[in-house]
């Protein structure tokens, strides 16, 4: 273990297993990976049946049974009634979502669909975002920080590029568009001192997409690109992004990880 990740044990050794290391890893019925949760922490689920779990204006996202890709149109969604899916609307332009609760270090599920084309992304703490893209077929050599499940590039307009500290995902990942995918993630959040100094960088301990590893033990000096947030706090809501193009989300759930 080096020295910049020595005292984050726990978090490490839930990064560390792979699928069939039953005692690290537990399969989801959707078919994600998870590091297996401190049992005594409280499933916070945030999407159920309704956006109940979520705050402020919520812009044209509908609660629905199912999504389909269109068969007149490959890159949007008709919807069927019910419960248990969101749709970020009818032309999948409209406001983030955010979480009433807020999060320190945390495991994640998500379940999420896109057309052909779009694109979205899952923000931990509403500042860290990994990255839902339709990356179907695109060669593992070719991957960038934009493509699903990657960690998006930290931005600065004064730099030369701009851009800076993206991490594309180790492998591709992806299913087709119009086809359910999962993300299973470990999450450090920032830490800080008395004075309200960070001492520590947030890090991705570990990102598994459709049963896959794509990052581990991935340090992020600030927010990402597109984060709703400038600053940096030990906990933050998750955000949904919902104006990049059609998408919708399902199963969505954190547990808090172990207190150091």
């Amino acid at each position: 273990m080096s020295e910049s990740v020595r005292g984050y044990g726990h978090l490490l050794r839930a990064a560390v297993g792979f699928i069939g290391a039953a005692a690290v890893i537990t399969v989801s019925a959707a078919g994600g990976v998870a590091a297996e949760p401190d049992e005594t922490a409280e499933k916070i689920v945030l999407l159920g049946d309704d956006l109940s779990a979520f705050r402020g204006d919520m812009g044209q996202w509908q609660v629905v049974g199912d999504v389909k890709v269109d068969p007149a149109d490959a890159k949007r969604f008709v919807s069927t009634p019910g419960k248990g899916v969101v749709v970020n609307g009818p032309t999948g332009r409209t406001k983030h979502l955010f979480s009433r609760h807020e999060h320190g270090d945390v495991e994640g599920h998500v379940e999420f669909v896109v057309p052909k084309g779009s694109n979205s992304g899952v923000y931990f703490q509403g500042r860290y975002e990994i990255q839902v893209l339709d990356s179907w077929g695109k060669p593992a050599d070719e991957l960038k920080h934009g493509d699903c499940g990657g960690i998006y590039q930290r931005w600065d307009p004064k730099r030369k590029p701009p851009g800076f500290e993206g991490h594309p995902p180790r492998v591709n990942a992806s299913r087709a568009p119009g086809e359910w995918q999962t993300f299973d993630v470990v999450f450090r959040a920032p830490r800080f001192d008395a004075e309200g100094k960070k001492i520590a960088n947030a890090r991705f301990v570990k990102v598994v997409h459709n049963g896959k590893l794509v990052h581990e033990d991935v340090e992020v000096t600030g927010p990402t690109r597109a984060a709703a947030f400038g600053d940096e706090k030990p906990t933050g809501p998750i955000m949904l992004q919902g104006d990049h193009g059609p998408v919708a989300y399902r199963n969505v759930w954190l547990k808090p990880l172990p207190a150091e």
